[in-house]
């Protein structure tokens, strides 16, 4: 069975320092016919699930904890009787949300999860968010970034727990390593990749 990567769209609310706003979120998950993660959970549990189908669930990785990417992390772990993964730096953000859950298992630098014969790495890409982190994909030539880089640029940093100078330096230490070629999916809107993004930026 080969490996590949799923996706949908779903749409919310984003809320953090006393406003809200309407935001589609994109929904990944990763793995073959038998098995697979879901990379941020968003919105709408039925969603999620319509892309993982009868699989198995291994892991919901999370690249950050701003309610649009983790507000039904703990509904969807109740479903599908997983671990939640999350970067321990991002507690603060987790808490704002959820307050009587904690997820089960913290991401770092170069933690590394197998699914499908297919190895995700995980980048942390502080600026976002403290705990922000990315999942690359060697073999399938791909990463996701949630929202520390999107098709035009960083993530937004305007908001509490965020900062410009990190994430630029999140972005070109880890990400513009990557070959150029790497597709990146995000967590908002259409893909990019690595080259596309550094002439962007200026690297």
């Amino acid at each position: 069975m080969s490996a590949r990567v799923d996706h949908a769209v779903v749409s919310g609310t984003f809320s953090l320092d006393g406003e809200t706003f309407e935001v589609d979120n994109n929904i990944w998950v990763v793995g073959d016919d038998a098995e697979c993660v879901v990379i941020d959970a968003p919105h709408d549990v039925e969603a999620i699930m319509a892309v993982v189908g009868d699989r198995v669930v291994r892991a919901i990785l999370l690249t950050h904890a701003h309610d649009d990417h983790a507000r039904m992390a703990p509904a969807l772990r109740e479903r599908v009787v997983a671990p939640i993964m999350l970067h321990p730096d991002d507690r603060p953000l987790w808490e704002l949300t959820h307050t009587d859950h904690l997820w089960d298992v913290d991401l770092g630098e170069g933690f590394e999860i197998v699914v499908g014969g297919t190895l995700l790495r995980t980048l942390h890409t502080p600026g976002h968010a403290p705990g922000a982190v990315c999942f690359h994909a060697p073999s399938l030539g791909c990463v996701f970034t949630g929202d520390t880089l999107f098709q035009g640029g960083p993530g937004a940093t305007g908001r509490s727990f965020s900062d410009r100078p990190t994430i630029e330096a999140s972005i070109r230490a880890k990400l513009f390593a990557l070959p150029e070629e790497t597709v990146v999916h995000t967590g908002h809107g259409d893909d990019t990749t690595i080259g596309a993004e550094q002439a962007a930026l200026g690297a």
